[in-house]
């Protein structure tokens, strides 16, 4: 899909025709099936890649890139705190991936892997002294995530106050993250003066997310109050939505992990992260973590990629215009 009005997304040497990139879900949640969908529509799909083994995320670019029909951009999205944070990022170079966003936390080495490749790397951060300090070191444009973005947050303040901070003391693109929920908000970014946007919840609302129905019905059903924030074992708060395991969560009796696999660097094993985010995918309601942005509620059906794109394009069209 191309736009008259929406101009193309541009970093490093990456340009993708609309200023979309949806969100890096992990574990899972943002697979080939759907980056590969979105990246066919002209925007750019992030696979997350948390978690997975070389062979496994090989076979994701790949076929990711089949899906896309060779339009828009495909990325990986890695958290530093995951152990594994090195491996991830140097087999996705080895690959040829397009782009990798990362955040739960800094990385300084990521821009030295990535310089002879020239891969494009995003980093997403919550205030303008890492932004600053992200360009300085590399980076080829910003990833903002204020505290209405779903998952794992670095701030509790709102993206739209964040922003202008940031547009002031860097040169690189930025693309806001956090509260996108529809076109309109988009428009509002653009005009602000960002070059794109990044959405996450509403791709998992999509029919080409592989999570189960049972996941996609939490969100579906969730009200503006069953909106909450927990604290991560990763060592952030987290956006997630109540049910049984978040709220033994907020009462500080979360089930102690019975097998620690040593996925995160630094994990206070209040609960295992990685079983709670997996459980969600699987669909199962009382031992999930279902991660979901502030604006979930806002939701009321599933649709095609396609349309969801359609559909931000057109109302940001009719804003802007």
């Amino acid at each position: 899909m191309k736009s008259s009005i929406l101009k193309p997304l541009k970093f490093g040497k990456i340009t993708i025709p609309l200023p979309i990139l949806q969100g890096g879900m992990a574990i899972r949640v943002s697979t080939a099936p759907l980056a590969g969908a979105v990246a066919r529509e002209g925007a750019g799909g992030i696979i997350a890649a948390t978690g997975m083994g070389d062979e496994e995320l090989i076979n994701q670019i790949r076929l990711a890139r089949e899906i896309s029909e060779g339009n828009g951009a495909i990325g990986i999205n890695v958290m530093f705190a995951y152990s594994e944070f090195e491996r991830v990022v140097k087999t996705a170079i080895a690959e040829g991936i397009d782009f990798i966003a990362t955040g739960a936390g800094f990385s300084r080495d990521i821009y030295k892997w990535a310089k002879e490749s020239e891969t494009p790397i995003l980093p997403i951060v919550s205030s303008a002294k890492l932004a600053k300090l992200a360009e300085k070191l590399g980076a080829s444009a910003i990833i903002l995530e204020g505290t209405e973005a779903g998952g794992h947050l670095g701030t509790d303040r709102s993206t739209w106050d964040i922003m202008p901070e940031i547009l002031e003391v860097i040169s690189i693109p930025l693309i806001v993250a956090g509260g996108i929920y529809s076109g309109k908000e988009m428009a509002r970014a653009l005009k602000m003066g960002a070059s794109g946007v990044q959405v996450a919840t509403r791709f998992v609302l999509s029919e080409e997310c592989d999570v189960s129905p049972v996941f996609k019905k939490v969100l579906l059903e969730a009200k503006a109050e069953d909106v909450v924030k927990i604290m991560s074992s990763v060592g952030f708060p987290g956006r997630a939505i109540l049910t049984p395991l978040s709220k033994k969560i907020i009462e500080g009796n979360p089930p102690k992990p019975k097998v620690c696999e040593g996925c995160i660097k630094k994990c206070t094993r209040s609960f295992c992260i990685r079983l709670a985010l997996e459980s969600a995918r699987l669909g199962d309601y009382e031992n999930g973590l279902f991660f979901s942005g502030s604006n979930v509620f806002r939701y009321n059906d599933i649709l095609p990629v396609k349309t969801i794109i359609e559909n931000f394009v057109r109302e940001a069209e009719e804003e802007l215009s």
